[in-house]
């Protein structure tokens, strides 16, 4: 009988290491980091190429908004452009006419210099020619501070012209990440709107697993660590992938309430990630876990 009990219990420490063994180190669920895609334009959604599960390359076209109220607005500031372009090459030529009159005034002016210094010519003529100098100097003046508010004119039609552009770029509606469509939000001919959501996006092809570990488990796990995650293939049998520690929490905090037992739940806790490949069977909120 006692030779029975030792067994009994020689087997018990066994069977207790054996599961101590197969125990997971920590337990969670799958995320991964979602998008939401807004429209930056207001008008109807003229084209919206996306289905749900699709994958999407960053940089792809996939919509239009409706962009003729801008184009004709554009299309008109292109021609005040066009006009204040014309007018400021009108005033350039007039201030090249003025110059080359006062070119001619400081040739006569010298030459009745030196009519001067042979007394050939009066004082009156000199200063004749000094006034019409002074007059073409206002004149050419008063036409560069003409042509200077020609010119600023023309800068703010610019920068209008530009800030439509911008706009009418804002109409294409371009997938700014690779990833699978989650959900749609829009249709086409719906109106779209400034900050209206029209569709969800996730990378899936890496997926984060976040888990919880206990304070004594921490000094144990590292950024960059290599552990083994494991998701439920059947009843019975895991699928074991690899994972890597990308984040640590800094701070404690109870554990989630996902957690079954309430003994759990109460006890202090740190969030950590890891990163493993989806080999195209984790989705999100999927169960996993984790020996590190």
């Amino acid at each position: 009988m006692r030779d029975f009990i030792i067994l009994a219990g020689l087997l018990f420490i066994l069977q207790s290491c054996v599961g101590n063994n197969d125990k997971a180190d920590a337990y969670g669920n799958f995320e991964a980091v979602e998008t939401l895609i807004s429209a930056e334009s207001t008008g109807k959604l003229l084209k919206f190429n996306i289905e749900t599960g699709q994958k999407l390359n960053a940089g792809d076209t996939i919509g239009l908004i409706d962009s003729a109220v801008l184009t004709t607005k554009l299309k008109q500031l292109q021609a005040v452009k066009e006009e204040i372009n014309a007018n400021s090459k009108d005033v350039l030529s007039q201030i090249k006419v003025l110059d080359e009159q006062k070119n001619v005034l400081l040739i006569e002016k010298k030459r009745i210099e030196n009519l001067i210094a042979d007394s050939a010519a009066t004082q009156k003529q000199y200063d004749d020619i000094i006034g019409k100098i002074k007059v073409i100097d206002r004149q050419i003046e008063s036409v560069k501070v003409k042509n200077s508010a020609i010119l600023s004119k023309y800068n703010q039609v610019n920068a209008q012209i530009e800030e439509l552009k911008i706009n009418l770029n804002k109409c294409k509606i371009i997938n700014p990440i690779n990833g699978t469509v989650l959900e749609k939000y829009a249709e086409v001919f719906e109106l779209a709107l400034p900050g209206k959501s029209l569709y969800k996006i996730a990378n899936l092809d890496t997926m984060e697993l976040k888990v919880y570990v206990s304070g004594a488990q921490l000094p144990h796990i590292k950024i960059g660590q290599k552990a083994k995650v494991y998701i439920d293939k059947n009843e019975n049998e895991n699928t074991e992938l690899d994972g890597t520690v990308s984040w640590i929490s800094s701070t404690a905090e109870f554990t989630p309430k996902i957690i079954q037992t309430k003994e759990e739940r109460v006890k202090l806790v740190y969030a950590v990630k890891l990163l493993v490949k989806n080999d195209g069977n984790l989705k999100i909120g999927m169960p996993g876990e984790v020996k590190f």
